[in-house]
């Protein structure tokens, strides 16, 4: 080989350095071209304090540099990350993986157990909670107040302590009589607020009383100084701030003859459980911890709590308050699949400590179905460190505060930890679902590669390869699709329509507001509502009806953002039915042990079912135009809308907003869940889980789906950067299915509006599907 010269060598290497750097200014522009995209769906900064701010107490900001997210943007010049080299996963990230994505190296021993936990707490202050100061060596105590009340000892104490001892915070104890050691129960001190402590005082705990907290309890949070006094080193977030602040407390307590070291249990409610889970997860002293109702940034994953699943998204918590999570986890709106580290492994970090997540079922902002995930992911960490029975689950009936009977449970939980009870927690499952499990039920098995590999382009070809060429020849192979959608929605058992279902539970889940001039009826699982008639009202007038089908609201099914659709199809002069899809809202319970009770058919099967049943139901009433019943739906509705569609001809039309990818181009890591969100996920149809990796065999797809609807109008609302589908792949399909609607000389079905912006129902997306059902 001939030696290069020293200038070709010169050229050569300037020249890859040139390529390098173009590399990588390209991919520069490419995340500041998505960072504008991203601002521009996103709504303004927020300037106004939230509602609960209280007055008189330094506005919240997202740090001492910087007032709003846009603020901290344009300060550091921060790019959200190259999303297309992050990995993809369908499931939340598994805590005995290091380096997942990557290396994949799984965890075996304990010392790879120890370099996960760094894995984690190094992700996890990058992203979500921000950084975070070592414990100070300086603390000093001084004991402000000590008073008997009742029979105990209250003690109130300024600790202080950091660089100059700037750093102060104040604690509330309520000591039982006697010498102890006692366990301690940790929360936030809430003015004139007793009923926690004193119920844990009553099981002879040390009540500890913290007072870095939000100032709407009461009292001032002295961790807002934090802040300042540690930038710009540290840029822990407020909940981190207050979740730091209780290892502050311990650092006390450590210091008392009276306390038992090993049974310190820390707990709070909402915004104060998001803090409880922080404060555990970094602090080892702390042996148990109860996240209560914390939602969104505790014991729901961010990967489940997205506009999709209807509950307190990324989006919306980062806007409403800023200050609670560190900037960057804004960038992952729309794209949380993305996210390198989630709760479940906070959760993790907390084993083989005690840990209990607990909600409610029916908490409008929260997700029993993304807990339960949680639950089980976080609980591979303790089954490694055998500690299986320190990892508990609570999801109750009730409000979004906890009643004095669920506060006794937790209690117990605590007591079960530490060896002082017995009473061992039911970690009931209301989404006791997977795939293996499903298997083992229903005893099926099925080998993919019987099956013909479909390819794009095929749909209007017939089994011998000639091309259909009429809407007969159509007819004539939806015959065949319909046949394979219904091997793949099972086994229906023969039955009739569900009729009128009385339930308490309609009083206790969220349901839109019926307003002036609408009437309302209970009907089936849901409720229909339209236009009162008016005076001079042509008698015998017949409302068109909208049928909208919810996305995946676990705990609220049709109730929680539905008012601004019902309000505008009200508006136009539509009937509107909506009702809670089966494992949904005030179907919970009956979904819970649906694949027990029939093995070989399918929730989707009876979500279409119950769409058929309404149309049954819809179509008898005499005020209501049974030839113009249209089906609509967002996410897993718009999913169940064009399968209902498909398979029942009395559906005047269809609109689905995000409904769909293709399934046989869904390949592993392609968008956020692939096929496994039908089969492994939320267990709507198993048995596509027999083709996972072998995708090309699926027997049917979403264009023979499309198809079967023809000549009938179909609207298809596909977001540009959904993470759970592809955009290229969905303008391929409806391409390929005009040229059916083209047989009934109607190519311009299906319809198709592609606006640039992440999987939600936006009001642009409401208003261009309002707008087309009205045309039709």
């Amino acid at each position: 080989m001939k030696k290069l010269s020293i200038s070709q060598t010169i050229a050569i290497t300037v020249g890859l350095c040139f390529v390098s750097f173009y590399v990588a200014a390209q991919k520069d522009m490419s995340r500041q071209e998505y960072l504008q995209q991203l601002i521009k769906s996103l709504p303004a900064d927020r300037y106004k304090s939230p509602a609960d701010h209280v007055p008189g107490t330094s506005a919240p900001h997202v740090s001492p540099e910087d007032f709003t997210w846009g603020d901290w943007v344009k300060r550091t010049g921060e790019l959200p990350p190259d999303f297309d080299q992050m990995p993809n996963f369908p499931f939340l990230p598994d805590p005995l993986i290091i380096d997942q994505g990557g290396k994949n190296i799984p965890v075996t021993t304990v010392e790879e157990w120890k370099q996960k936990r760094e894995e984690i707490k190094r992700l996890a202050q990058h992203w979500i909670t921000g950084t975070v100061p070592p414990p100070p060596e300086n603390l000093i105590a001084e004991i402000i107040e000590e008073k008997m009340t009742g029979p105990l000892t209250e003690r109130t104490v300024l600790l202080k302590f950091g660089p100059g001892h700037k750093a102060q915070l104040h604690l509330n104890l309520l000591i039982p009589p006697g010498k102890g050691p006692f366990p301690v129960f940790i929360c936030p001190w809430k003015k004139d607020r007793y009923d926690w402590v004193q119920a844990a005082v009553r099981r002879g705990y040390i009540g500890c009383r913290c007072s870095a907290r939000d100032p709407k309890y009461g009292y001032p949070d002295d961790s807002e100084e934090f802040e300042k006094i540690w930038w710009p080193d540290y840029d822990f977030s407020t909940l981190m701030r207050w979740g730091w602040s209780a290892s502050r407390a311990v650092d006390y307590l450590y210091t008392l003859q009276n306390v038992n070291k090993d049974q310190i249990a820390l707990t709070g409610l909402s915004r104060n459980g998001k803090q409880a889970l922080m404060g555990a997860a970094y602090d080892e002293r702390i042996k148990a911890v109860i996240p209560i109702s914390g939602g969104t940034g505790s014991e729901d994953p961010f990967r489940y709590t997205n506009e999709k699943y209807d509950n307190e998204s990324i989006a919306e918590i980062t806007w409403n308050f800023p200050y609670w999570l560190h900037p960057r986890l804004r960038f992952f709106v729309g794209r949380e699949n993305k996210l390198p580290v989630d709760q479940n492994l906070l959760m993790a970090l907390v084993a083989p400590r005690g840990l209990m997540l607990t909600s409610s079922v029916f908490e409008d902002q929260g997700n029993p179905w993304g807990i339960e995930q949680a639950y089980l992911s976080a609980k591979k960490a303790y089954d490694f460190l055998g500690a299986a029975d320190k990892i508990a689950l609570d999801l109750r009936h009730g409000l979004h505060a906890p009643a004095a009977r669920d506060i006794e449970r937790y209690l117990d939980f605590f007591d079960y930890v530490f060896g002082r009870g017995e009473i061992k927690p039911e970690n009931k499952l209301y989404y006791n679902y997977s795939f293996s499990k499903w298997l083992g039920m229903s005893g099926e098995h099925i080998d993919p590669l019987i099956y013909p590999v479909k390819n794009a382009g095929d749909l209007l070809k017939k089994p011998d390869g000639k091309i259909i060429d009429s809407p007969s020849g159509w007819q004539e192979k939806v015959a065949g699709i319909k046949g394979n959608i219904e091997w793949a929605m099972g086994d229906e058992p023969p039955s009739t329509g569900p009729g009128i279902q009385p339930d308490y539970m309609r009083g206790l889940v969220v349901r839109p507001t019926v307003k002036k001039g609408i009437s309302s009826e209970d009907m089936g699982f849901g409720t229909l509502y339209f236009p009162e008639m008016q005076e001079g009202q042509v008698a015998g007038k017949k409302y068109p009806v909208v049928i909208f089908i919810h996305e995946y609201a676990y705990p609220t099914g049709f109730g929680r953002r539905f008012q601004p659709l019902l309000d505008n199809f009200l508006k136009q002069g539509f009937a509107v039915y909506s009702f809670d899809q089966i494992g949904f809202g005030t179907r919970i319970e009956e979904g819970r042990l649906f694949y027990e009770r029939f093995p070989h058919w399918s929730k989707l099967g009876r979500m279409v079912a119950d769409v058929r049943w309404s149309v049954d139901a819809l179509s008898e009433l005499e005020y209501l135009d049974s030839e113009k019943i249209f089906v609509t739906g967002y996410s897993l509705g718009g999913t169940v809308a064009l399968y209902s569609a498909a398979m029942d001809d009395r559906i005047a039309g269809v609109a689905s907003v995000c409904g769909f990818t293709p399934m046989r181009s869904d390949t592993a890591g392609k968008t956020a869940e692939g096929i496994y969100g039908y089969s492994h996920l939320h267990g709507l149809l198993p048995r596509l889980g027999f083709f996972a990796g072998t995708e090309n065999r699926i027997p049917y797809d979403f264009d023979e789906i499309l198809g079967c609807i023809a000549p009938r109008p179909v609207l298809i609302i596909a977001p540009s950067w959904d993470q759970y589908a592809d955009t290229d792949d969905i303008k391929k399909c409806v391409n390929d299915v005009r040229k059916v609607y083209g047989l009934y000389k109607n190519s311009e079905n299906p319809e198709l509006f592609v606006p640039e912006d992440y999987n939600r129902f936006s009001p642009e997306m409401v208003n261009y599907m309002i707008k087309w059902i009205t045309k039709q």
